[in-house]
């Protein structure tokens, strides 16, 4: 099983709402961009909470954006073993230096966390540091059970740290 290892952080001096997931999966891996698996939910959710159609834009276009709309991304294992592309699959994790990444945000309110893998590893370093810490539903192809509208709903809690 080989070693994964995550992309750097999208940040800005500005970022107000920091979104967390775990690991970027195979088809992310090998083209080195966050969400790049077709069916992953991610740009369309991030997308209507901050009222852009982020599906059409190229990749670029996308991240500049979400740097715009004050939002970052980034994961928190920073490298591990997996087998595929699934959370339950992740062994030997190191996780991100979050603490030291958020720390130099200070315009920073919330950090979001997309799924249940990502939520168990990095709320626990951020606890008791003044921030907003949301779990979110993943946007991953793999959790499709939830509707997408419910998926909208809870994501679009991030939009009040925005304004």
């Amino acid at each position: 099983m080989t070693r994964k290892t995550s992309f750097p952080p999208v940040v800005a001096p500005d970022t107000r709402v920091l979104i967390l997931g775990s690991l970027p999966g195979e088809r992310s891996l090998a083209v080195g961009r966050y969400y790049a698996h077709p069916q992953n939910r991610f740009w369309h959710l991030i997308g209507h909470v901050i009222g852009i159609d982020l599906v059409p834009l190229g990749y670029e276009a996308r991240l500049a954006a979400l740097l715009r709309a004050k939002v970052g991304l980034w994961d928190t294992v920073a490298s591990a073993r997996r087998q595929g592309s699934l959370d339950a699959s992740i062994r030997e994790a190191e996780p991100t230096a979050l603490r030291e990444l958020t720390a130099s945000l200070p315009e920073l309110r919330a950090v979001g966390f997309n799924g249940k893998t990502s939520a168990g590893i990095g709320m626990p370093q951020l606890a008791g540091r003044g921030l907003a810490l949301v779990s979110l539903p993943s946007s991953s192809p793999a959790h499709a059970a939830m509707p997408l509208a419910e998926k909208e709903k809870l994501w679009s809690a991030l939009g009040e740290f925005l304004r």
